[in-house]
């Protein structure tokens, strides 16, 4: 973080918190972010494990976490009261991140410290649920996210790592002008999967600067979100993604690099360039509702190089599907997608499964593709 916003240290230990691994501190620690805020300064983590429920930054503040800090949520979801939430594409009550910041203009996260999620005995149960009833939905196991950020610009995370989350990562919420930089995100495939454990979720958000991360999760490396619906399209609540770069990142196990449609109207000028896949699913996922209106064009990847299934994959996307009394099937629209100049061991290049009386695709376009296996 730069000199200039730290304008005074708020370090947790100042405010009652001691270096109990086994405590849950939450208080202790919203005190100090509480006095971050009525002066303007950075709430400081220092070495060790320290374990919270939700906190909630307000403008002003910011969080440091120094080396060797580990911040790490509770297991009981009771410790993250409800909020609104934009998910499953509607804004909805649901549990609150561990670090949240809603109109926080200027808010910073950085360091080389840790957020963990402590997320096993909410995957357990997640998947003790889905084993019950095979259709269900986030709602019905709640789980807190790790950073959740909304309403805000000149946003910045630099430096952490994020470990274990038990539900989404960063889910970014009708921010502009973010930066994140040099962001280590890791979720593992086992002994248990951590399921829905996506590592950015851009949802209707603008202008938004990914560099120098790392990605391996068990679902959508970077997701495009911005609502669903037959007319998500017309819910103020909702939004476009617009004008995303992502470049010199690396992207391990995951379902996707960039994935666009589960939740999402519409999404513009996206790229991805100067980056390493190593066994990622998908290099471009679009999933193509049946129930809602889409929009997606001009995506963009370039000097991608790597071990990946799919170049680009397309297909409608069923999960949950809702028309809510629509009788049409409201027609959805990809265009302009041009993958060029990678170097990819792939098994197919690019898998699309037409649907035209669903959707529609224009101009999807490779060039200077060199495959590095045999086929």
């Amino acid at each position: 973080m730069s000199p200039l916003l730290i304008i005074l240290s708020f370090v947790i230990t100042s405010f009652g918190a001691v270096n109990d691994s086994t405590l849950v501190q939450t208080e202790a620690i919203q005190r100090a972010v509480d006095a971050a805020a009525a002066e303007g300064g950075t709430v400081v983590i220092p070495k060790g494990v320290w374990l919270s429920g939700a906190l909630f930054f307000k403008p002003g503040t910011h969080l440091l976490l120094e080396e060797g800090a580990v911040l790490k949520g509770s297991t009981d979801v009771a410790d993250f009261p409800d909020i609104p939430v934009h998910i499953e594409g509607v804004l909805q009550p649901y549990v609150s991140a561990l670090i949240n910041a809603d109109h926080c203009d200027g808010f910073t996260i950085s360091g080389s410290g840790t957020l963990d999620g402590n997320g096993l005995p909410y995957w357990k149960a997640f998947w003790a649920r889905r084993k019950e009833n095979p259709a269900c939905t986030n709602l019905e196991v709640r789980r807190p996210r790790m950073i959740g950020i909304s309403n805000s610009s000149d946003i910045t995370i630099e430096g952490i790592h994020l470990r274990n989350s038990a539900f989404w990562n960063i889910h970014l919420y009708k921010c502009r002008e973010v930066k994140v930089y040099g962001v280590d995100i890791y979720a593992p495939e086992k002994p248990v999967r951590a399921p829905s454990s996506d590592g950015i979720d851009l949802d209707a958000c603008e202008d938004v600067h990914i560099r120098g991360c790392r990605f391996a999760t068990c679902d959508d490396l970077i997701a495009m979100k911005g609502g669903k619906g037959p007319w998500a399209d017309t819910d103020p609540d909702n939004g476009p993604v617009r004008n995303v770069l992502v470049e010199d990142c690396h992207f391990g196990h995951g379902p996707g690099v960039l994935v666009f449609g589960s939740e999402c109207v519409r999404a513009e000028n996206i790229v991805l360039r100067n980056s390493t896949v190593d066994g990622t699913d998908r290099l471009v996922w679009l999933k193509m509702r049946p129930d809602t209106p889409q929009r997606y064009s001009h995506i963009t990847v370039k000097n991608v190089n790597g071990r990946v299934k799919y170049a680009i994959f397309v297909k409608p996307w069923t999960q949950f599907f809702d028309l809510k009394g629509r009788k049409d099937i409201p027609k959805s629209y990809a265009s302009d997608v041009r993958i060029k100049n990678c170097k990819l061991d792939y098994s197919e290049l690019r898998h699309i499964e037409e649907a035209p009386d669903q959707f529609e695709l224009k101009r999807i376009v490779f060039s200077k593709i060199r495959r590095t296996s045999k086929p």
